[in-house]
């Protein structure tokens, strides 16, 4: 995803105590920065990257983007910015030991030509065990100058290990005003709320995913699990569907379409819906479920998300859970045998 390079207003104050940091030669060796997809958590750690290695930085710490090692930065070829990902050999998509010691022999370097060297470990939450234990070496025994930036939504997948060894910084969901406010001066669309609310609030993921189209896929694909619930449409059928789009972004929509029935459920008063524009459907559907089948369902589909990080087959993921979707509103049409 794509950020805007201009600094996000709900990030101010978690900046000005970085730089606060820095300018008192007190930021930690690690951070860990945390918090959901599509509240900045890429863009903020890009721009602390910056900072620290241009040495013509503002009085807020906001790099020149004019000077030589800020456009070595832009180039990607900065030698003291290490970026640390997934290998891309491994169809885990986790990032294994062997890159982890290639980082470390890199690391151990003082800085070429900046102040800092800075690495980005990005997302840190694919780590796998044995590269985990190689990066706390690391952090137990940093380099002078280093800073070690990681960068993730599960952190509680890290061992705790990694976790104590960093400074934890939490970037939050921004007040639903403030995330209205910047969308409105990003774009003219009408439907804002709407977008933002199907984003769990996350206000970069409403700018950059929810387009019209995939919107309109978004119709289509709750048409077809309200048909599957109805036993108009195989399960099997829809699940091919599903996983042209992928497994990732399904499961959040079937996550976010379960949550929702079961605050129909349950509330005894008006409550507040992901997908408001839906309500009428799920409140046809909620009439007829039963509240533990459908904390039971959810489970599975919250399961099938982490699956879905890993090497598992997304088709037959998919097709399990559409199944068992089927199967759910059949047993409750027809009784328990």
């Amino acid at each position: 995803m794509t950020v805007p390079d201009a600094p996000l207003p709900w990030l101010a104050d978690i900046w000005s105590r970085l730089q606060a940091s820095r300018a008192a030669d007190r930021l930690a060796h690690g951070l860990l920065i945390s918090g959901p997809r599509g509240v900045g958590k890429r863009q903020l750690v890009e721009r602390l990257a910056r900072s620290l290695l241009c040495r013509e930085r503002d009085a807020q710490g906001v790099a020149c983007g004019r000077c030589a090692d800020c456009h070595l930065v832009t180039a990607g070829s900065h030698p003291d910015l290490i970026r640390v990902g997934p290998d891309p050999e491994a169809k885990s998509g986790e990032i294994t030991i062997g890159t982890i010691r290639d980082f470390a022999g890199r690391e151990s370097l003082t800085p070429s030509r900046a102040d800092w060297k800075v690495a980005l470990i990005d997302p840190a939450d694919r780590l796998n065990p044995a590269a985990a234990n190689a990066l706390l070496k690391t952090l137990e025994e940093p380099a002078g100058r280093t800073i070690l930036c990681l960068i993730g939504e599960r952190i509680g997948q890290l061992p705790a290990t990694i976790r104590s060894r960093c400074q934890q910084i939490k970037v939050p969901i921004p007040a639903e005003s403030d995330a209205l406010a910047w969308l409105s001066a990003q774009t003219s669309r009408s439907d804002q709320a709407l977008r933002l609310r199907l984003a769990h609030g996350a206000p970069l993921r409403a700018l950059a995913e929810f387009d019209d189209d995939l919107l309109e896929q978004r119709r289509q694909r709750l048409a077809g699990f309200l048909a599957i619930a109805a036993g108009t449409r195989d399960p099997v059928s829809e699940a091919a569907v599903w996983n042209t789009l992928g497994a990732r972004q399904i499961l959040d929509w079937l996550a976010g379409w379960l949550c929702d029935l079961l605050r129909l459920m349950v509330a005894n008063e008006p409550v507040r819906l992901d997908n408001p524009d839906r309500h009428a459907d799920f409140a046809r559907l909620a009439g007829h479920l039963d509240p533990a089948s459908g904390h039971r369902f959810l489970r599975q589909v919250l399961e099938g998300r982490a699956q879905a990080e890993t090497n598992v087959n997304p088709l037959l993921l998919l097709e399990s859970l559409a199944i068992e979707w089927s199967m759910l509103n059949h047993l409750r049409d027809h009784g328990r045998p």
